[in-house]
C-alpha cells in the first residue's frame, strides 16, 4: 500500500484476494481497499467436488476447483492473484475462553505488554495434531479495573487478559494451504469461516447487544456468539444444506442433482406458508418419466431437518446460558439460509428475534456478492481490509505477490479508450 509522507491523506489502493472453500462450492472474490471503503471488483465461483463438511478429502478436486475460481475473479477484477485469507470451517475446529496475565513494564501497558499477556493467553497444552488459529480479545483487566477494551497507555502492574482461543487440526489446515500452493497461490491468514460471515453481515451494535451468528453451509452449521462485542463463543454442528439435499433426493427417488435444484427452486422451511395447491415437477432415476407432485410434500420433507438444526442451535445457546445475554438475537446467514421460511421457522424454534444477514458494507460488485451465500467469502475481505487497517504498510511498493492492472477506475477507463 502506498502512502504518502504525511501532507496528504489519500492511499493508493491495496488489492485483497479471499479464497471461500466449502463443500458445494469454492469463492474467490478480489477487492480493492483505498480511503474510501472496499470495492468488490472480482468474483469466481465453482462447484466443489473436494471437500466434505469443510474438509478438504480430494486434493486434485479442490486444486482444480481452486484454480478455476481464482481464474474467474482475476479475468474479471484484471489482476493477477499471488495471495489470499483463506477460510477454514469443520467439526476439527474448536473454541475455548482463557486468561493470560502479565506484569506491565515501566507502570505503563505498551504494545509490547499486551502483546506478551496474548502469547500467555494462547500458552495452553494442546493435542499434537493441533493448532491455535485466532486469539481473540474479549476484555483486559488492568490491576483491579476490568472490562477494559483497549489498555495501551493505562498505568498499572499487572495486565490480564479474557481471550477466546480457536483451534484446528493441523492436516485440514495444511491441506487447504496445500492446495492454494499447488495454484501458486500464497495463503496469509487461515480464517474461521463464522468469524468472518460475522464481518460481513453483522453491526457493530448487535455484536455489544450480544448476538448469535448461525452460518449454514453446504456440509455443517457454524455458530459464532457475541457478547458486548467480543467473542465468547464458537462452535460446530454437523447438519448443513447437503443434508436437506440429501433428503429430497431419497425421500423423491430423484437424483441428487435435480433434488439440489428442486429444494432452492421450491423448497420452504415451512409447508404452511406455500400455496396448497401448488405443484412441482420432479424429475426421475433410470429414465423414468417425471413425476407430478404437491410442493407441499416437497417442504414436508425439509421441514423437519431445518427443525432439527435449529433445535441443536437452541440447545447450544441453552448449554452456555448466552440466551439472555443475545439483546439483539439471531443472524442466520450461508446459501441454505434462502429458502423461504427459514427466519420464520428459526424464531418459532429458537424463541429470539431472527433475521437473514446478507454481505454489507462494500462497494463495487455489491450486485453480484448481496446474497447469503457470499458471506464467508466478503468477510474474508474485510478480515483482511481490518488487518491492513491495523498493521499499515510502510513500504511504498506493491506487495510482490499481487499485480494489479491499476485501479478500477483506470482499467474501466483503459478499457473505454481501447474499445472507442
Amino acid at each position: 500500500m502506498a502512502t504518502s509522507n504525511g501532507t496528504s491523506n489519500s492511499t493508493e489502493p491495496e488489492i485483497i484476494a479471499a479464497l471461500d472453500l466449502g463443500t458445494t462450492k469454492v469463492c474467490a472474490i478480489v477487492a480493492e481497499v483505498n480511503d474510501d471503503g472496499i470495492d468488490i471488483i472480482g468474483v469466481g465461483s465453482v462447484p466443489s467436488h473436494g471437500l466434505r463438511r469443510g474438509v478438504v478429502v480430494n486434493i486434485e478436486s479442490t486444486v482444480q476447483a481452486i484454480r478455476a475460481a481464482i481464474e474467474q475473479a482475476e479475468t474479471m477484477a484484471g489482476v493477477e492473484i499471488g495471495t489470499v485469507y483463506a477460510g477454514i470451517a469443520g467439526s476439527h475446529v474448536r473454541g475455548m475462553n482463557r486468561d493470560g496475565v502479565a506484569a506491565i513494564q515501566n507502570r505503563e501497558v505498551s504494545a509490547a505488554d499486551v502483546a506478551r499477556v496474548l502469547d500467555q493467553a494462547r500458552a495452553v497444552p494442546l493435542e499434537s495434531d493441533r493448532q491455535v488459529i485466532h486469539v481473540l480479545p474479549q476484555e483486559y483487566v488492568v490491576d483491579n479495573q476490568d472490562c477494559i477494551k483497549e489498555p495501551i497507555g493505562m498505568n498499572g502492574v499487572r495486565l490480564q487478559a479474557h481471550v477466546h482461543l480457536v483451534t484446528a487440526g493441523i492436516t485440514p489446515v495444511q491441506n487447504i494451504i496445500k492446495c492454494a500452493e499447488r495454484c501458486d497461490i500464497h495463503v496469509t491468514e487461515v480464517v474461521l469461516e463464522p468469524l468472518a460471515s460475522a464481518y460481513a453481515v453483522l453491526q457493530e451494535d448487535e455484536k455489544e447487544l450480544g448476538v448469535a451468528l448461525v452460518d449454514i453451509g453446504g456440509g455443517t452449521t457454524d455458530l459464532i456468539v457475541y457478547v458486548n462485542g467480543a467473542v465468547v463463543h464458537t462452535s460446530v454442528i454437523a447438519i448443513g444444506g447437503t443434508n436437506f439435499t440429501s433428503d429430497v433426493a431419497t425421500c423423491l427417488r430423484t437424483p441428487v442433482a435435480e433434488a439440489e435444484r428442486v429444494k432452492i427452486k421450491y423448497g420452504c422451511a415451512s409447508p404452511m406458508m406455500v400455496d396448497p395447491e401448488a405443484t412441482v415437477e420432479v424429475p426421475s432415476v433410470g429414465g423414468r418419466a417425471p413425476r407430478v407432485m404437491l410442493r407441499q410434500h416437497l417442504c414436508e420433507i425439509i421441514e423437519p431437518r431445518v427443525e432439527e438444526l435449529f433445535q441443536a442451535v437452541a440447545h447450544t445457546i441453552g448449554q452456555g446460558n448466552f440466551r439472555d445475554l443475545l439483546g439483539a438475537g439471531v443472524v442466520i446467514t450461508g446459501g441454505t439460509t434462502q429458502l423461504d421460511g427459514m427466519p420464520e421457522l428459526a424464531e418459532q424454534i429458537l424463541g429470539l428475534p431472527v433475521r437473514r444477514g446478507a454481505p454489507m458494507g462494500v462497494g463495487g460488485l455489491m450486485d453480484v456478492v448481496k446474497s447469503p451465500a457470499y458471506a464467508t467469502a466478503v468477510g474474508l475481505v474485510k478480515y483482511g481490509a481490518e488487518k491492513l487497517r491495523t498493521a499499515p504498510r510502510v513500504s511504498h511498493e506493491k506487495p510482490a505477490a499481487v499485480q494489479a492492472s491499476g485501479g478500477w477506475g483506470q482499467r474501466v477507463g483503459q478499457w473505454f479508450r481501447e474499445v472507442f
